[in-house]
């Protein structure tokens, strides 16, 4: 990170290459994910795959209060706004 990649590595598609490894079906696919354990503190034990959700537009109202989203909404845009990025979000 903060380094770019050189023409060399873009002509070999080193860029593909780690989007394609980076991408949530590969990650989600691997095997440590789908059978693996994360020991939390020695006290709980949670699965892997607990931590990758199906990806569906909109699925976020099955596990977010409307009142948690527009807190969400309002961190996210707080921390990105050096970025130049704005939200421009409208309800649905």
């Amino acid at each position: 990170m903060g380094y770019p990649f050189t023409l060399e590595e873009e002509s070999r598609g080193m860029v593909q290459k780690v989007v394609e490894l980076c991408s949530f079906e590969k990650l989600s696919n691997l095997e440590v994910n789908k059978t693996g354990k994360y020991d939390l503190m020695d006290k709980f034990e949670i699965e892997n795959r607990s931590f990758f959700r199906k990806g569906t537009v909109g699925d976020w109202k099955n596990y977010l209060t409307p009142e948690m989203a527009a807190r969400f909404d309002q961190i996210s845009e707080q921390k990105w706004k050096a970025s130049g990025l704005s939200f421009n979000v409208t309800s649905s």
